[in-house]
């Protein structure tokens, strides 16, 4: 299967959260009403732009996400499947996942949902401890949350759910006992992450101030193994840093993503890749309607890749992954000159930290918890 004959995934984000969002910066987004009929027509719009852009392709994903994804009305949902399904071919079982906070309001709504062609989705529950879930400051609890994981598994076919862990005052112990029940609720697929610091955000304020402690990096990494060994033992191995799944139950979305191939991303925000141009939605709602009413899609700039950065990305996104990256792709990617630095690649590969296998490059278990670090080294 060559890049461009790869199936292509379609991503469209739905921007508008019900309440104060405490992870992103939408909260300029919290709406008290939408005028769904505008807005359903014109992401049908945005889609359409993309499918001309894009003629001829097969269809091997569709992931709806963004603020409240699952308070979308379900005739805007069935809308944007019916036209992606004119506009392409659908993979045989294609994967169409919905991204849900896990409220007991938009669990009511999955069925609706489920109706409208959904047959995948992607539950926020973030932690089974109330505790940590106003910390993390989430609105359910967890009862509400895990009577939306029941709700989940009798209306899709798939199911997978996050959590986040390495938070503070979290011991090794706690925290293997809160995965093996997550296990026990028997999902084919789960991303589990490790709490990170990014400036500018209410966790940052906190730590600046002394008044938030993470695991330290010694922590960090036993809480990382552990992850990893409890979860393969169960049969759900990790295929990615943070994302483990039962065989042939990963996320074909977001492997579209690790492995570089073509994807559409139609709303507010929404970024692409398609043919070697880097795609950019308006981010601001009232600005990408403009944009659709003025030139008849939302795009804010759609920018040619050097054939490097194509390559540097393709490479920094495939090194993710468990099966790591083609060296010959990522090479005929830059134009024959390879952004692979080889002296710090023999290095880590030394180290025990990378492994060569024929043209494939892969990270090993060992390099994985250290994988930014590695990333910035291999890249010349």
């Amino acid at each position: 299967m060559t890049y461009d004959s790869a199936p292509l995934a379609l991503y469209v984000h739905w921007p508008f959260c019900v309440s104060k969002c405490p992870y992103c910066d939408f909260n300029s987004h919290v709406r008290e009403s939408v005028d769904q009929a505008r807005w359903r027509d014109a992401l049908l719009t945005d889609l359409a732009y993309e499918a001309a852009a894009l003629p001829g392709r097969q269809l091997g994903s569709i992931f709806f996400g963004g603020g409240t994804p699952s308070l979308m009305p379900p005739e805007t949902v069935a809308a944007i499947l019916d036209a992606a399904a004119k506009a392409w071919t659908f993979a045989d079982g294609i994967e169409i996942t919905l991204e849900a906070n896990p409220s007991s309001v938009e669990a009511a709504r999955f069925a609706d949902i489920a109706t409208a062609g959904v047959n995948r989705v992607s539950l926020g529950l973030q932690a089974l401890d109330d505790d940590a879930l106003r910390f993390l400051g989430r609105a359910h609890g967890v009862d509400e949350g895990l009577a939306a994981l029941a709700t989940a598994q009798a209306t899709f076919a798939r199911v997978s759910f996050d959590l986040i862990y390495a938070r503070p005052g979290q011991s090794l112990q706690a925290w293997e006992a809160e995965l093996r029940r997550a296990i026990g609720f028997g999902t084919e697929h789960l991303s589990l992450y490790q709490l990170t610091i990014e400036p500018g955000t209410r966790f940052a304020t906190l730590a600046a101030k002394g008044q938030l402690t993470i695991p330290d990096a010694d922590t960090g990494a036993d809480l990382f193994e552990t992850t990893r060994a409890i979860t393969a033992a169960a049969g759900l191995p990790a295929y990615e840093i943070s994302n483990h799944a039962r065989p042939g139950a990963e996320s074909r979305h977001n492997l579209t993503y690790w492995r570089y191939r073509d994807y559409a991303g139609i709303g507010p925000g929404a970024h692409g890749r398609r043919g070697g141009i880097a795609t950019l939605r308006h981010k601001k709602p009232e600005n990408w309607l403009a944009a659709i009413d003025r030139n008849g899609h939302g795009m804010e700039r759609e920018d040619r890749l050097a054939p490097v950065d194509r390559a540097v990305e393709a490479l920094l996104m495939g090194l993710r992954i468990g099966e790591g990256v083609n060296l010959e792709r990522i090479t005929a990617l830059a134009d024959g000159a390879s952004p692979i630095d080889a002296v710090a690649l023999e290095r880590l590969v030394g180290h025990g930290l990378a492994a060569r296998e024929g043209s494939r490059l892969r990270i090993t278990d060992a390099g994985m918890p250290v994988l930014e670090a590695i990333l910035r080294e291999i890249v010349a």
